[in-house]
């Protein structure tokens, strides 16, 4: 159906470049939720707090400094594709999309998606610019088909009041393990030591937690996820070895059972275990409860990556960047366009605040960023940081259809070589009839 839909593309119209202001329009369609009535009018960014705050002053701000131009935004629902996908089919898609990474290659392999070397270029920005993991998210083949804005992935959030309880604190920082038999054996001496669990779980209707440290750990063997378009790999050595250990962790109750996200969240700030890995999102969130006297994480919170279990220090990570749908445009709209990653590509800094972690090597160097809490331990994963292969259509289904079955892998519902083998065959199947 998309490919039809591309080839619909070459008949649009240039659509309305000014609106009898004399002011060059561009569309741009984003998700993060909307608090325009809190920031719409905001153009001092530094005074913006969270993923909605920031972007809606960036656009504020950006609006505010090119007054020959006009960003009009449409706040969509979480994720969004459906309705961009209704809106290519109408003919009419947005100028300017966030995307996650993982979604890219299903609309630029259908020639949805305009190629960005030209605004790149307009902009001054240069490919080389950006973090190993952000050029990973946004290259397809040899071509790039997004402006990368951030890295996010999993990160080990840590109780470290509880750490040093269990005896797991040297020189001010947690002792992480370097294997998955010292994971194991620091979990027994933290719940012998505390009471408490050391690894609180969402293994409730959250595949993405359970996709996220699957993948994680079959890449740290070495091992490819894919290695063609059509096939993953999970019932493997390396898949089983992961996904045992996984499992590990529920059989002798080191972990909590039967917890959704906001159960794991009130969890951890309730200081009810020693580390909740959840996403680079919700760094925010724990530093204010730091920050907080009286609350269990009052100056006992720390985050670093994932650990290196087995050879490879590697994560799997995703990213938010900005594409451009594919549709005829004026040379004014491009040219804005353009200063509009101009803009975005300067303020990176500014988006680093919600948690993520930067796509420009510039950014992770700058001081400010450095002097962000707790941004020089968590900076390796724009480094260690590794995507699914780009070539891969329907990540976002994948990741739902592996974190199903390595949910019930790794809490008993399934045998775990049964789960792994029907992770793949489902997945197999999806990607059998995705063109």
């Amino acid at each position: 159906m998309m490919r039809a839909l591309a080839a619909g593309l070459a008949l649009l119209s240039l659509g309305s470049c000014t609106r009898g202001d004399g002011m060059t329009h561009i569309y741009l369609q984003r998700f993060f939720g909307e608090c325009g009535a809190e920031y719409g009018k905001t153009t001092d960014i530094s005074k913006a707090e969270g993923e909605c705050g920031i972007i809606t002053a960036m656009v504020a701000k950006f609006n505010a400094e090119n007054p020959d131009l006009r960003v009009d935004v449409n706040v969509v629902a979480w994720p969004g594709y459906p309705q961009l996908t209704a809106q290519v089919a109408a003919r009419d898609p947005p100028d300017l999309v966030t995307m996650h990474e993982g979604v890219i290659s299903d609309y630029a392999t259908k020639d949805l998606l305009e190629p960005v070397e030209p605004y790149l270029k307009a902009a001054g920005i240069a490919p080389d610019a950006f973090t190993d993991a952000a050029r990973r998210g946004v290259t397809i083949g040899k071509r790039i088909y997004a402006l990368p804005w951030d890295t996010h992935g999993g990160l080990f959030h840590i109780n470290t009041a509880l750490f040093a309880k269990a005896g797991l604190m040297r020189g001010g920082k947690p002792v992480l393990p370097n294997s998955a038999e010292e994971f194991v054996a620091q979990a027994r001496q933290f719940q012998a030591r505390t009471g408490k669990p050391y690894f609180i779980q969402s293994n409730v209707a959250d595949p993405a937690f359970a996709a996220r440290n699957l993948f994680t750990y079959i890449m740290a063997q070495g091992a490819p996820v894919f290695t063609d378009p059509k096939h993953i790999r999970l019932n493997t050595p390396e898949g089983l070895r992961a996904a045992n250990f996984l499992r590990l962790i529920n059989v002798e109750r080191l972990g909590t059972q039967n917890m959704d996200t906001p159960a794991a969240i009130a969890a951890f700030m309730s200081g009810e275990g020693g580390i909740y890995p959840t996403g680079t999102w919700m760094i925010g969130t724990f530093e204010q409860e730091a920050n907080s006297p009286g609350r269990p994480l009052y100056k006992s919170y720390a985050v670093f990556p994932y650990p290196r279990l087995w050879g490879e220090h590697v994560e799997f990570v995703s990213g938010h960047s900005w594409v451009v749908p594919a549709r005829r445009r004026t040379p004014q709209q491009r040219e804005a366009i353009a200063r509009f990653f101009k803009f975005m590509a300067a303020h990176n800094f500014d988006w680093a605040r919600t948690g993520h972690i930067p796509a420009f090597k510039a950014v992770l160097e700058d001081p400010r960023f450095i002097a962000l809490p707790h941004r020089a331990d968590i900076a390796p994963l724009a480094t260690i940081g590794r995507p699914l292969p780009s070539y891969v259509l329907r990540q976002n289904a994948i990741e739902g259809l592996v974190g199903e079955e390595a949910a019930a892998a790794f809490t008993g519902q399934k045998p775990v070589q049964r789960a792994l083998a029907d992770a793949e065959r489902r997945v197999n199947q999806l990607l059998s009839q995705a063109e």
